[in-house]
């Protein structure tokens, strides 16, 4: 098929007119056509309508699950939707701005209405709000897309281009479909040919995407779409390019995008929390051949990164890392010879919702490597405490670099990442190498993160193409 299938993230779409200049109006193949886009809420809004997603500060949802103040919640959706007229009212005027603020208050309203009337329900007995809390959670995501994407073809209508809404939140759908099913019948009548196509990056489906994606649902949207409809490319837009390493921290002359790599690198990334496309995304574009292209929203004529299944090459492309980083030591003699341990303390992790990032052992000692809230550390830290009497459990919070390529079976790596740390003053509390040899992970102190990126990217990225390029210069 001719057409591209494309994803906008939030911090790009709330830049709209570069949005529309750099992406949408930017023609493709000499048409502005063949092209389905996949978008997300604008900056901040899901943040709002759930919980902020790095601190966790209580949205809508947070407030309406909790139920410790009862109209909290409804202040907040409030605020919420005057913040959704503020964006249209910077978008639009006169006429149009009217059809989009009746779209959303519209929205708004009927899903606050939809709200006051289960928790009315469920003050009897017969009914547990804790039962519809994951529908509530999926209903108020979807408002932030399919204002965003309602909001897109407006402004793409208002420059004279044929757009089609395409909302996939199944807003008053009489049925939940299994989600292929929803994608292959909505997509069967449309001529993208003609048109240019924008879709909400939330889907209601029986499979309900956020019990398993939570915040990750909009990018198996994307892969669906793009699987299903049997896309040639999957372009992901994003404010960034996919680069060696965080040019804020590295210097903008010294981070360069990468260019190629493969869907393993993509995967270890994703574990870093630095998401090209989550990983189970990532698995049916995969499987159906087709290569993404990530590319920076602000800077169109760049080629971007292209994710492609059979590439490799042995050298380091990726210095990344996270300093927010749990370690959780559990001592227990009893341990020895058993793996009863790691069982029942990783299914408390996947209970409290916590992400694990690695784990190591040795005899009589575990140490799990996680992010995620405090107060659900603190809360896994009594439940293990209390399941293992004689257990010791130390919390440190560590920073976790790694070394990422598609191919690290490179002579000398170790010893020199080894080095360029020691060289720079660190101290490695912990290394992790697999024999997969695609990611290489080294645990420091918090406080020493930003050192430990550049002193790993000046010796692994930097000298290593510095070499090559004396060394192309000499063979020509």
């Amino acid at each position: 098929m001719p057409h591209t299938v494309e994803k906008i993230g939030g911090t790009s779409m709330s830049r709209y007119q570069d949005v529309l200049q750099n992406i949408w109006l930017k023609e493709s193949n000499n048409t502005l056509f063949n092209r389905i886009f996949v978008v997300s809420a604008y900056g901040g809004v899901t943040d709002r309508l759930l919980e902020h997603k790095k601190t966790g500060e209580a949205g809508v949802y947070s407030c309406f699950a909790e139920a410790e103040e009862p109209y909290a919640w409804q202040e907040m959706l409030s605020e919420v939707e005057e913040q959704l007229v503020d964006i249209n009212t910077e978008m639009f005027s006169g006429a149009t701005l009217a059809q989009a603020n009746s779209f959303i208050r519209t929205r708004v309203s009927e899903v606050k209405n939809c709200m006051t009337n289960l928790h009315a329900l469920c003050s009897y007995g017969h009914f547990q709000l804790q039962q519809h809390l994951a529908n509530v959670r999926e209903m108020l995501a979807s408002i932030g897309e399919a204002h965003s994407a309602y909001n897109s073809t407006l402004l793409l209508q208002t420059h004279g281009v044929n757009a089609r809404f395409v909302d996939l939140t199944g807003w008053k759908q009489a049925t939940e479909l299994p989600i292929d099913q929803l994608i292959t019948q909505t997509f069967s009548g449309i001529d993208c040919s003609k048109e240019i196509v924008i879709a909400t990056g939330y889907a209601n489906c029986q499979e309900k995407l956020m019990k398993t994606f939570d915040r990750g649902y909009s990018e198996m949207t994307f892969s669906k779409i793009a699987s299903i409809t049997g896309a040639r490319e999957a372009i992901i837009h994003k404010e960034f390019h996919l680069s060696s390493a965080d040019p804020r921290i590295v210097g903008p002359n010294n981070a360069i995008p990468i260019g190629t790599t493969n869907f393993d690198v993509a995967d270890q990334l994703s574990n870093l929390g630095m998401e090209a496309i989550h990983p189970k995304a990532a698995q049916g574009i995969r499987k159906s051949g087709i290569k993404i292209r990530v590319m920076n929203t602000f800077e169109p004529d760049h080629l971007g990164t292209i994710i492609d299944n059979d590439y490799c090459n042995p050298c380091v492309e990726i210095i990344a890392g996270r300093n927010d980083v749990f370690a959780i030591q559990v001592f227990d003699q009893e341990m020895l010879g058993s793996p009863e341990h790691d069982i029942a303390i990783s299914r408390l992790i996947k209970e409290l919702k916590l992400h694990m990032v690695n784990k190591e052992a040795d005899a009589n000692s575990i140490t799990f490597y996680l992010t995620g809230n405090r107060k659900m550390v603190n809360r896994l830290v009594r439940l293990i405490e209390e399941t293992y009497q004689y257990a010791e459990v130390e919390v440190q919070k560590v920073a976790m670099v790694s070394a990422i390529g598609s191919d690290l079976k490179i002579e000398g790596i170790l010893s020199r990442t080894i080095s360029a740390l020691s060289s720079a003053g660190i101290n490695v509390l912990a290394l992790h190498q697999t024999i997969r040899q695609v990611e290489m992970q080294c645990i420091v102190a918090q406080s020493d993160y930003e050192r430990a990126i550049k002193a790993l990217h000046h010796a692994l990225v930097e000298q290593e193409n510095h070499g090559n390029v004396i060394s192309e210069a000499i063979a020509a």
